[in-house]
């Protein structure tokens, strides 16, 4: 019979648990405060259970604790980029970076990715398995033990597509959010997709006020299909149509994420495409300078160029920003840390 999951439910389906046990309904809310306010590794830790009681909870239900296998530290601005084991042995990435406003702190949502986005060192090994909600919670609380600084803004942006393992996330979400765990404000919380259209709009039914970022990456169907071949399965006009109705659906102001790759993406031509696109949407433009990994040929482009493309979105009245490159000296970018470790374990 499968164990019991415990760090993934929610505090009602927990006290439903416990009472199937024949436990009273507070020892649900002592034990779910343990777990997601307090953030012990285990039963032992949770001081007001008799040792009897957690002997027997010890014993009926795993905890799910992510284990920290590497950190390496940025000198430039504080990031700190994270390889934990999961408990199967796999591993994923998390990064914690600080800013004047509050600490964020960037998750992955699967072991590796499907989607196969070109110019993403996340996606080389393929899709290996989806992540559990407590896998996904435990990033961050792992991060705030071992950081000693309170986390205020979340990320789900890390390595794997978070509307690919869409149940999973949407417990996660509530967990995170539940006024009696850590109690992230969703508004603190953005998730990004690379754009798959009915599960946009069924996110937009769930009644969350989370920000949703689209990996666009390009201003056309064309140049979309070489950087992405999710873009073969769904076409630009269905996932801005789906985008679109998240935003009348949640008031969200949406986010655009814009790789720009050196000679595919970055002309100014590109800039006033894009801003035919989108002009008159409630929205936010992320360029984004590509991060060069070995196994591409993909480049960065120049700043010159980028500058450009910020300026003609500008002069459209686009909303836009470079975004800052956290942690450039630690290769902070998505899947280089656990790709690296993966290629040295099987030297």
């Amino acid at each position: 019979m499968e164990e019991l999951d415990i760090k993934s439910l929610t505090l009602e389906e927990l006290t439903e648990e416990f009472k199937k046990q024949g436990m009273p309904a507070f020892r649900a809310k002592q034990v779910f405060e343990w777990l997601h306010v307090k953030l012990v590794d285990g039963f032992d830790d949770m001081t007001n259970l008799s040792k009897e009681l957690r002997s027997t909870l010890k014993e009926k239900y795993p905890i799910t604790l992510l284990s920290e296998v590497d950190a390496l530290h940025s000198e430039t601005d504080g990031t700190i980029k994270y390889l934990f084991r999961l408990n199967d042995n796999r591993v994923i990435e998390s990064v914690l970076m600080k800013y004047h406003h509050g600490n964020s702190v960037c998750i992955s949502s699967q072991v590796g990715c499907r989607m196969g986005c070109k110019f993403c060192a996340s996606t080389l090994g393929g899709k290996e398995r989806d992540l559990l909600p407590s896998e996904m919670l435990d990033q961050i609380y792992r991060i705030q033990v071992l950081s000693g600084e309170r986390v205020s803004n979340v990320v789900v942006m890390g390595t794997g597509e978070p509307l690919d393992n869409y149940d999973n996330l949407i417990r996660f979400l509530k967990i995170l959010t539940d006024s009696r765990g850590l109690n992230i404000s969703a508004r603190n919380i953005t998730v990004s997709t690379c754009g798959i259209p009915d599960k946009i709009r069924a996110f937009a039914e769930e009644g969350m006020s989370i920000t949703l970022a689209l990996s666009l990456h390009a201003p056309n169907n064309e140049i979309r299909k070489k950087l992405m071949p999710v873009a073969s399965k769904y076409s630009l006009e269905e996932v801005m149509e789906a985008f679109i109705y998240y935003y009348e659906k949640t008031g969200r102001r949406l986010t655009f994420e814009y790789s720009l790759v050196e000679g595919v993406n970055d002309e100014e031509e590109h800039a006033k495409e894009l801003s035919r696109l989108i002009k008159g949407i409630n929205c936010h433009v992320n360029l984004i300078p590509v991060n060069p990994i070995k196994e591409r040929n993909y480049k960065k482009s120049e700043s010159k160029k980028i500058q450009i493309f910020k300026n003609t979105l500008e002069k459209n009245r686009i909303n836009v920003t470079i975004r800052r490159e956290m942690g450039a000296d630690i290769n902070a970018a998505c899947g280089q840390l656990r790709k690296s470790y993966i290629d040295n374990c099987s030297v």
